[in-house]
């Protein structure tokens, strides 16, 4: 298996959080298959999977380009920037408690914004996890039911995945669960992005709508990752895609929005820290301490940091 064999211990039944022997639950009676030397532990009870998917190779929501489209990936700017996740993850990482310490990447198929793994301390033991197969993916789970014991791990990362789960709150409260005491995580999401990943994007959060996810931690640092610059680059490329119902040429206007105007997500460097940019920020991320006391309301909207104008706020 690509999965490591420290792992392979922590690993439990995604239905029920009894041990596996052999990817098989005494409890439940189920066997999770391992297919193309990675585990498959979905709970196909509660998710928008089944293992069926996996064992027959259907599309789920990562895909790889092909033909022409792989081709001329490598030649189109990326639209957006992400000025927080290289120097987040870089703290992240800093305070793992040592040699061995466990981490699990939610929607590790493909590595996140600002993961240098050639600067990741030595002895971190990576599980990086998704619903789809792919060159780093080595476990195969539903984030609604993570396959693991509780308190197993010492940080969790996940970027850019809240957005396609069904019930993040769920989520979130799966990985509070499986963190131990004092355990760190890291999450970056998207608030104004258009739709990505088809039929699999759900959900965008504000900065607090972001925090109070984690309500359960305890904040070290949160804040705009992408801004405004960003989400105007998004727009123009999406904008000029609109204009075409065949999905080839749709894929060239967006191509060309982004040869045309990926520089303006340079602005960012200027203002993505101003609170009157602060609520036309792109994404959000925080990186918090997992707690036992819960955030509340109050404290929660005390935490604002825009600068909304007296006469754009409205009566509700």
């Amino acid at each position: 298996m690509k999965i490591v064999k420290e792992i392979i211990e922590i690993l439990a039944c995604p239905r029920c959080k009894r041990d596996l022997n052999e990817m098989e639950c005494a409890q439940c009676g189920l066997t999770f298959p391992v297919v193309q030397d990675v585990p498959v532990l979905i709970n196909d009870e509660n998710s928008l999977f089944a293992i069926e998917d996996f064992l027959e190779s259907r599309d789920t929501t990562y895909q790889t380009s092909t033909g022409w489209k792989r081709k001329l990936k490598p030649f189109i700017p990326i639209i957006g920037i992400n000025l927080a996740s290289r120097r987040n993850l870089e703290a992240f990482f800093s305070e793992m408690p040592g040699e061995n310490s466990r981490v699990l990447i939610i929607g590790g198929a493909v590595a996140g914004s600002g993961l240098d793994f050639d600067k990741i301390p030595d002895g971190i033991i990576l599980v990086e996890s998704d619903v789809s197969f792919a060159e780093r993916t080595n476990l195969i789970c539903d984030a609604h039911d993570l396959p693991f014991k509780d308190e197993t791990f010492d940080g969790v990362i996940i970027q850019f995945v809240l957005e396609h789960i069904l019930e993040p709150g769920r989520c979130v409260a799966e990985i509070h669960r499986i963190l131990k005491k004092d355990g760190l995580v890291y999450s970056d999401t998207p608030f104004m992005q258009q739709v990505h990943a088809g039929r699999y994007d759900f959900m965008r959060f504000s900065h607090l709508g972001h925090r109070r996810l984690f309500q359960h931690f305890s904040e070290i640092k949160s804040g705009a990752s992408c801004g405004a610059g960003s989400v105007l680059v998004w727009s123009y490329c999406y904008f000029l895609q609109s204009f075409f119902t065949n999905k080839t040429l749709g894929q060239i206007a967006y191509s060309f929005g982004a040869l045309t105007g990926f520089w303006l997500k340079y602005f960012d460097y200027f203002f993505i820290d101003k609170p009157t940019a602060f609520d036309a920020a792109s994404s959000y991320f925080f990186l918090g301490r997992k707690s036992e006391a819960i955030l509340s309301d109050k404290d929660l909207i005390a935490g604002y940091k825009g600068m909304i104008v007296e006469d754009q706020k409205t009566k509700h």
